[in-house]
């Protein structure tokens, strides 16, 4: 720089050597003196102001990044590749369901699998320098804070592809030096941890690209192909790359698609956008210029996704319960990792939010594949099956609060139906039916509704403890009268369905017919044992304290009630020889990886003996054989080895069948979601129900016949045996018993067979009057008494109790029955003769008046005439009338004291 002065110098000097002289010669020299040391002072100047510049800039770059901690490989290898993928959803068998309900839908995909244009599309337009640079782009930094300080109409960006992916994945979107700073340290670490092509992977992966066919938000190249054009990343051609390629910029700008699903009405600006793209890609030299022009011609519009049907509309029931079912899982999971129980999370309520949250935020963004036991066709089938059924029941008024006026309106409200659909052996929920419409009520009625669930409580709390504890057989005998069976209600209670009493009866036939009265009163005599606990067992996790107590209990008046599920869980308990296998839907969880994060175990809970289980499951058969489902056999279009149980919830508000074969156990319920009466006209409430069933089952077979049909029977355990015993009692029948055709046979348990012979039949007489037996009295006359056999007294207190008194109730009304009395059928003397009758004749044919009294057993028929001569006694009930001979007659009535009135009128037949 010196030399060159002094060459300026001389130059000078010389011009003015020729010209001024000396005199100009010595004020170039001055000039030059003054201008060299100028320059060297700016000079330096410029040095020390670059100098103190670069300091401070360093400094202050250094304060911005002094609180970003040195990142590992490791530590940035997790955040980078730590991607937000929606989960992904299964039905049994492998069958794809569809992607977890998320505000961001997300699909990893592998480099190698994603298409070359689009790897290429996406260089050209967001980052040109991406192969040449090591994080960052000075020129391209200080170019946008240019534009962005000038208010520049072109806007072209600082950010390298790394930068993006560091924003993206480690800082936050916030605008401030400091971010930028972090990003720009960050972004030249990363680029000496990963080589381009991986960092070029994690950021195709991470990029929003706006919304798919179906509305939803999208993020990463698979999921950007596969919801706008429905294919994979590694099939899309040029311009469909491009098109995509454009839309990180304004990825809700550039979309083609509604919030709704629906295609734009204006694509101009997605559409520029991509030949945008095609541009830059021409100009880098990633396309030649007949690909490019190609492209340009190329519509674009008629490849985009038809309007895509998304798992939660297809199947909305079935993905919350698939979410909230994994959500659940996964907390425990976490929750143990931790250190605690599940008993812990049931304790602290804020312990088990905090672990759900948790679990919830992981199962939305980790790209889980969530594996079901649910069987779409059947699943499907059954759906198709509950929408033609026509016999639902009528709609009813329901008065409900009005969100939009802040009052009340009326609405129609229709009868809603759960079921479920349970193979036995391994607890995997195969399908089931939720409710009628997901737009109308969102309440899953198969696992969330809880409802009192009837009579089909009776073999599960009652009558299977009962035969576990030795307290009953199918053959026990239980009185079905007008018993007072609960301190709170002063009449007699519970009542029957058909407001009827049968006498007594075997525990069997009460079953079958569903009688609540034997049902209580065995359960009340059980109760010190806690059969409840038997329901824990068994899976009921609803249960109240009073439950375990409140003799309505037997006959499923529960506190808050029982789900769909569980009560068609703990029948599937006699199906498996007493053991309880839990049910379960989620069958596995994988991780992104594939490596198996869970993987449901089957832990069978001996709840019954074997025994008690095919007995219990046998005296079931007979609710579909001769009982209260005796109508579903002719609705099936298969046969199988059913048992099950019927179930009226009070005042008629749910309706139940549950049945099981050796396979699979099926249970329904329907009702009103607010109580209301089922009954109507037409088919019965409990028809429907059962029909709705069969027409159930029925799809399902059509689907698997050999799961929904198997050609076996319950198989009976040994420990089983066959005897006779008496109907009165349940004991060994008696030769009294026999002699009044009251002998049965039924199966028991070895170890609680009847041993006794009864004793509860005393032989004696009765009469007959007005269609009732009474005992005959000492002085009755034997013309018109009758052998019968008596109960025992003490047989009656023992069966109904002391304070019992219509003892009548306990002969059933059936003709095998008519010579059984009770002690207290007695009729009492009125202590006066009869009255006489009047008589009448039709030719050979004598008929007379009935006598006035009460008391009176028969009529006796006298021949006069040489003589009198009593030719017929005719017992009350028989007729008032006697066909003769010639000869003169007169009638008598007699009454239970052997009292007999005055003759009648004397009557001649014939000559």
């Amino acid at each position: 720089m010196k030399e060159k002065w002094r060459t300026w110098k001389e130059k000078i000097q010389s011009i003015y050597s020729h010209n001024t002289g000396k005199k100009a010669v010595k004020g170039a020299r001055v000039t030059y003196s003054v201008m060299w040391n100028l320059f060297l002072i700016f000079i330096v100047i410029v040095i020390l102001g670059g100098a103190f510049a670069a300091g401070a800039g360093a400094g202050f770059f250094a304060s911005l990044v002094k609180d970003e901690p040195i990142r590992s490989y490791d530590s940035m290898k997790r955040d980078i590749y730590d991607y937000t993928e929606t989960s992904d959803l299964y039905f049994a068998n492998d069958v794809y369901l569809g992607k977890m309900r998320s505000d961001l839908e997300r699909e990893e995909v592998k480099i190698d699998d994603i298409s070359d244009n689009l790897i290429k599309a996406v260089v050209a337009t967001e980052d040109e320098y991406f192969y040449r640079h090591n994080g960052v782009v000075p020129k391209a930094i200080f170019r946008a804070m240019f534009q962005q300080a000038t208010h520049s109409a072109v806007q072209s960006g600082g950010s390298t592809l790394t930068q993006q992916l560091i924003k993206n994945q480690i800082l936050t979107n916030d605008v401030s030096f400091k971010r930028k700073a972090n990003e720009i340290l960050l972004a030249l670490r990363l680029e000496k941890f990963f080589d381009k092509k991986q960092i070029l992977e994690a950021y195709l992966n991470v990029a929003t690209f706006g919304r798919n066919s179906s509305g939803h938000n999208i993020a990463g190249v698979q999921a950007a192909a596969r919801g706008i054009f429905g294919k994979k990343a590694s099939e899309l051609n040029l311009p469909q790359a491009a098109f995509i390629a454009g839309l990180p910029q304004s990825p809700f700008g550039y979309t083609p698609f509604t919030q709704d699903g629906t295609v734009k009405q204006h694509l101009e600006p997605g559409l520029t956008r991509m030949k945008t793209v095609l541009k830059r890609m021409y100009d880098g030299g990633y396309i030649k210029k007949d690909q490019y022009n190609q492209a340009l011609a190329y519509d674009v519009k008629k490849d985009f996704a038809p309007p895509g049907e998304s798992t939660l509309e297809k199947y909305p029931w079935l993905t919350f319960e698939i979410e909230k079912r994994s959500i659940k899982i996964l907390a425990e999971m976490l929750a143990k990792k931790d250190g605690y129980e599940t008993k812990d999370l049931q304790k602290d309520k804020n312990l088990n939010n905090s672990y759900i949250e948790m679990a919830n935020r992981d199962l939305r963004q980790k790209g889980y594949k969530i594996y079901t036991t649910i069987d779409k066709n059947i699943y499907d089938a059954m759906e198709q099956a509950k929408d033609k059924y026509p016999y639902f029941g009528p709609d009813k008024p329901q008065v409900v609060s009005d969100t939009a006026t802040g009052g009340n309106k009326t609405i129609m409200e229709p009868v809603e139906v759960g079921a479920m659909l349970i193979e036995n052996k391994t607890g995997k929920i195969i399908s089931f039916v939720p409710g009628r419409d997901y737009k109308r009520q969102q309440l899953n009625h198969a696992t969330s509704a809880l409802r009192q669930n009837g009579s089909t409580m009776k073999p599960l709390l009652v009558y299977g403890p009962a035969i576990e504890l030795g307290k009953a057989s199918p053959g026990t005998v239980l009185p079905d009268v007008a018993l007072r069976l609960s301190p709170a209600v002063n009449r007699p209670w519970p009542t029957n369905y058909d407001r009827r009493y049968s006498g007594l009866v075997s525990a069997r036939y009460a079953l079958a017919k569903s009688y609540n009265v034997p049902a209580v009163k065995l359960y009340k005599d059980i109760l010190p044992q806690q059969p409840a606990k038997y329901l824990e067992k068994m899976g009921f996790t609803s249960l109240r304290p009073d439950d375990y107590t409140n003799p309505a209990t037997a006959i499923g008046s529960l506190g808050v009630g029982v789900t769909i599920e569980e009560n068609t869980n703990a029948f599937t308990t006699f199906a498996n020889q007493g053991k309880f296998i839990d049910a379960y839907l989620i069958d596995k969880i994988l991780d992104k990886d594939g490596k198996i994060v869970y993987q449901h175990q089957v832990k069978p809970v001996d709840v019954f003996t074997p025994q008690t289980s095919y007995l219990t499951l046998d005296m079931m058969r007979d609710v579909i054989n001769i009982g209260t489902a005796a109508g579903v056999k002719r609705k099936l279009n298969f046969s199988a080895d059913w048992a099950g149980k019927t179930g009226t919830g009070n005042e008629y508000f749910d309706s139940w069948f549950v049945a099981s074969n050796p396979n699979v156990t099926f249970g329904i319920w329907t009702g009103y979601d607010h109580n209301k009466s089922l009954k109507t006209s037409g088919l019965s409430y409990s028809q429907r129900t059962n029909f709705l069933w069969a027409d159930l089952i029925n799809a399902a077979y059509k689907i698997n016949p050999a799961l929904i049909a198997p050609k076996t029977k319950f198989e009976m355990p040994g420990g089983i045996v066959r005897k006779s015993y008496c109907a009165v009692s349940g004991l060994l029948a008696s030769s009294a018993c026999s002699k009044a055709g009251l002998v049965q046979s039924d199966i028991y348990n070895a170890k609680f067979a009847p041993t006794k012979v009864d004793d509860n039949l005393v032989d004696g007489k009765f009469v007959r009057i007005g269609g009732r037996n009474y005992l005959a009295l000492s002085s009755t006359p034997d013309d018109f008494a009758q052998h019968g056999l008596i109960l025992n007294p003490d047989f009656i207190s023992n069966m109904v109790g002391k304070n019992f008194r219509d003892w009548s109730q306990l002969i059933p009304k059936k003709d095998r029955w008519g010579k059984i009395l009770v002690p207290s059928a007695k009729l009492v003397d009125n202590g006066k003769s009869p009255d006489p009758v009047t008589l009448a004749a039709a030719g050979n044919k004598l008929s007379w008046n009935a006598a006035p009294d009460r008391d009176i057993v028969g009529y006796r028929v006298y021949l006069a005439g040489g003589g009198i001569s009593k030719v017929a006694s005719i017992t009350t009930g028989a007729g008032l009338s006697f066909t003769g001979g010639p000869g003169a007659y007169f009638v008598t009535a007699v009454d239970i004291a052997g009292k007999e009135s005055a003759p009648s009128n004397l009557v001649q037949i014939g000559q």
